[in-house]
């Protein structure tokens, strides 16, 4: 009986293990995988997927400061490495999927019969786009609309599609299937509920807002809003929304966008209705809306509990309505409190410090403002637009501070030198009277302090547990104590006998009296307090004084062209330009001044002061290169002797010369002559460029670095800062190369620069050896190296060894018999040398590349 019965069994286990084979189509074996897909391997799938969606979610943080993304997801397809995972849940995911698919696929007959292996492919494809990897999520989706064209997923799988072709950046082929999609549910081919619908639209949304086509995405932005059902997408898409509108200029229907977002309240994240409220506030109008209540409002969410971790932005917004009411005072004290909140928003912070900064600015607290925009930088991405943008604002303050530093000091020290001997001593005993009065105030303040401590350590020793029992804390047992407790008494009270109402005011009492105080030590004989030490350092020579004068009036000039320039503050620049003029300043300044005038007034659209200047310039100096400019602006000058032009010119065929030295001298001479005039950056880049060849990569880089940030907005200036930024970095390291690599290479000659017609008579006789050696493809060259060094050099060489025997065959050629030393260099690091200035380096074999 046992046997038949473990024979039954086993027959029984045959049979159901042949009914659930993959390999056929029954009934058994569809439900058997169908359960068991669906309840084990993509039950588990599911949940480490949704794992891995709310880790993804958590560590999110929207940028409220740009159109907000439909998914709250950071999805770069770049910030992961080929083969690793943004997350563990997704891969795990990803691995019941395929799991699923491998295991419970009943394909028969060319057609799945497993009804849950289409979800399997659709989790695949979504653990994979979430983990960044969008083209293999592509293929997951593609699979489902070819193989499973029955599928309930069709829909969901074509919307997933269009989600990874819009991380791919393919916005185009995105709303083409997407169109067909709506198309076929207006067709009624295909049924899509409210959820889907919304789903189809965000995305639609997003696509057009990368393509920058925000008109287009407004639309389809409305639709997900209003057929969402999840409350927290409702609340993003309609603040999405509003932003769309205030992207187009649409205020009013920005604001009723972001009153439908307030009115979800707690439904939706809090984060949303804070920043609805925040950008109603940018929204404001000052001039025809209720301040006093937008203030009201403000106020309330400053106070609301539930806010406090968006105070920094409420802060912030509050600091703008009184900049915005010239309340500068309260509106620092406002951005101050924002900025204390360490708000994790870079942007914002950076927008707190920079408003700090132009404030700072406005103020002439110049180096104020330097530090509030070295702490706007910190909270810049750097190589962006705005960082540049700043960086370059702040450099162009340390020549301001500098500046404003020398006329500041100038402008005291030469009011001090203009005062009677009278005025001087009278204005500075009246200084260190106030000096000495403070000292006073000082020093009683300190005997306070220390009576104030003493008194505290007495009573705090004497009240200490355990009393008298504890020798090592009590007063009395403390020698030291007793000895500091005698000399504060003795400080404060005096010498006093030991009776009754001692401390009666009657009893000879030393209590210090306020008017007794005073250091008479530190007063008498200091010098910081006698007037006479001020006085004598008033300068009365006239040549210094004289000094003084010149370098104030030359910093006054130089804050006018910076002003103007570089920050577009026409009126700071006219405030100083107009000053200089007042102060009679050498006559190579008052000239360009008047002409920065014109122009200032002139872009300002300030026709009488412009006029006032235009006139000055032609009346009273009717000969100069600015009266000409004015009579004929559009005249060329460029071949008249005397126009700066045709220096200009001459001047670059001095520098084609290499007449280095000439070019540096003169251009400095010219640049002097025509300050305050278009072709001054024409002459600063040649000079940069003569700089570069004369002394190499370093001083070139600090040449054009000075244009750049000088001159920005000329031609010149955005040229040098090009090659300063772009160029220089291709050539500036200082490595030689490895001659393995080289395919041309160079024999050279040293001559000293005294030693010219030397140097001209070898390359005159190199040249005849090439045409008697027949050598077509070679060449020779006279090169300027250093002002004291210059190079003969042989080109046209395919090999050093090559290069070495030439050499030795024209020092054993009778004809030729050239003797002088020589030395092979490739044709790369032979470009080095002459930018990086280092032939002894290679010379002297160091810095060798490694073969």
């Amino acid at each position: 009986m046992k046997g038949i019965y473990r024979t039954t069994l086993f027959l029984l286990a045959v049979l159901v293990f042949a009914a659930c084979s993959r390999k056929k189509n029954t009934f058994m074996s569809r439900n058997y995988h169908a359960v068991t897909a669906e309840y084990n391997t993509l039950y588990n799938g599911n949940l480490a997927f949704e794992d891995g969606k709310e880790e993804l979610a958590t560590g999110y943080r929207d940028n409220f400061w740009e159109i907000l993304p439909v998914e709250r997801l950071d999805l770069d397809e770049n910030a992961t490495l080929p083969g690793e995972t943004k997350s563990g849940n997704f891969a795990r995911a990803e691995e019941k999927a395929a799991k699923a698919i491998q295991k419970h696929s009943v394909y028969v007959n060319n057609k799945e019969h497993n009804p849950q292996i289409d979800e399997a492919y659709m989790l695949l494809g979504k653990a994979r786009y979430y983990d960044g990897r969008f083209i293999p999520s592509l293929d997951a989706f593609n699979f489902i609309l070819d193989r499973y064209p029955t599928s309930n997923n069709i829909t969901n799988a074509n919307v997933w599609k269009a989600k990874a072709n819009i991380r791919l950046d393919n916005e185009e082929i995105a709303l083409e299937s997407l169109q067909e999609l709506l198309e076929d549910v207006e067709r009624e081919k295909i049924e899509m509920d409210e959820t889907e619908l919304a789903d189809v639209a965000a995305i639609m949304a997003e696509a057009y807002v990368n393509m920058d086509s925000i008109a287009e995405a407004l639309p389809y932005m409305k639709i997900a809003a209003s057929n969402v059902e999840n409350n927290e997408l409702k609340g993003r898409y309609n603040y999405i929304k509003g932003q769309l509108y205030n992207r187009l200029g649409l205020r009013d229907s920005a604001n009723m966008a972001f009153d439908q977002v307030i009115e979800l309240n707690r439904k939706s994240p809090r984060v949303y209705m804070i920043n609805a409220y925040i950008a109603k506030a940018r929204n404001f109008d000052y001039d025809n809306e209720d301040k006093t209540a937008f203030l009201t409002l403000l106020n309330e969410l400053a106070e609301n509990r539930e806010n406090r971790p968006f105070l920094d932005k409420i802060y912030n917004q509050i600091g703008e309505y009184y900049y915005n009411l010239d309340s500068i005072e309260t509106a620092v004290k406002y951005y101050n409190k924002s900025i204390k909140e360490n708000s994790p928003d870079q942007i914002l912070q950076s927008k707190n410090y920079e408003t700090l900064a132009i404030i700072n600015f406005d103020a002439a607290n110049y180096k104020t403002a330097g530090a509030y925009y070295d702490s706007t930088l910190t909270n810049l991405e750097q190589n962006t637009r705005k960082h540049r943008r700043i960086k370059k604002k702040r450099d162009n303050l340390d020549d301001v501070i500098k500046y404003e530093d020398i006329a500041i000091e100038n402008d005291s020290i030469l009011r001090f030198a203009r005062m009677s001997e009278a005025e001087q001593l009278a204005y500075f005993t009246d200084y260190t009277t106030k000096l000495k009065e403070k000292a006073i105030a000082d020093s009683l303040a300190r005997v306070k302090e220390q009576q104030s401590i003493a008194n505290n350590e007495f009573y705090t020793k004497n009240s200490g547990p355990g009393g008298p029992k504890n020798q090592g804390t009590f007063y009395f047992y403390n020698p030291t104590t007793v000895a500091y407790g005698k000399q504060q008494f003795k400080k404060v009270w005096g010498d006093r006998e030991l009776e009754d109402n001692w401390r009666r005011s009657e009893k000879q009492s030393s209590l210090i009296a306020e008017e007794e105080i005073e250091p008479v030590e530190v007063i008498t004989g200091n010098k910081r307090f006698d007037p006479q030490t001020y006085i004598a350092k008033i300068p009365t020579d006239e040549k210094v004084i004289d000094s003084l004068a010149d370098d104030r009036n030359f910093a006054y000039y130089q804050l006018g062209l910076i002003y103007k320039e570089k920050f577009k503050e026409y009126d700071l620049a006219t405030q100083r330009l107009e000053k200089l003029l007042t102060y009679k300043p050498e006559k190579r300044l008052i000239l360009p001044s008047k002409y920065n005038l014109y122009k200032i007034y002139d872009e300002q659209g300030n026709e009488p002061l412009a006029t006032k200047y235009k006139n000055d310039i032609i009346t009273n100096h009717p000969d100069s290169r600015y009266a000409e400019i004015l009579r004929n602006p559009n005249t060329a000058l460029a071949t008249d002797e005397s126009s700066p032009e045709y220096k200009y010119n001459q001047l670059y065929k001095d520098f084609e010369n290499s007449k280095y030295d000439y070019v540096i001298e003169q251009s400095d001479a010219y640049i002097s002559q025509y300050t305050g005039t278009d072709i001054v950056p024409k002459f600063e880049l040649l000079k940069a460029t003569a700089i570069g060849r004369q002394q190499g990569f370093d001083a070139y880089k600090k040449a054009l670095n000075f244009i750049a940030l000088n001159y920005p907005n000329s031609e010149e200036g955005k040229q040098a800062e090009f090659i300063y930024g772009k160029t220089l970095r291709s050539i500036e390291s200082s490595d030689f190369v490895p001659d393995a690599e080289a395919k041309s290479w160079k024999v050279v000659y040293t001559f000293d620069s005294t030693e010219t017609e030397a140097a001209q008579a070898l390359k005159d006789k190199l040249d005849e050896a090439i045409d008697a050696y027949r050598y077509t493809n070679m060449s020779v060259s006279l090169d300027y190296y250093t002002p004291e060094t210059r190079l003969v050099v042989i080109h046209g060489l395919n090999t050093k060894t090559g290069g070495r025997n030439f050499a030795q065959a024209l020092k054993e050629n009778k004809e030729f018999k050239i003797t002088k030393p020589s030395f092979e260099i490739s044709t790369p690091n032979y470009k080095i040398v002459q930018i990086h200035k280092n032939l002894n380096t290679y010379l002297n074999g160091e810095n060798e590349p490694v073969e």
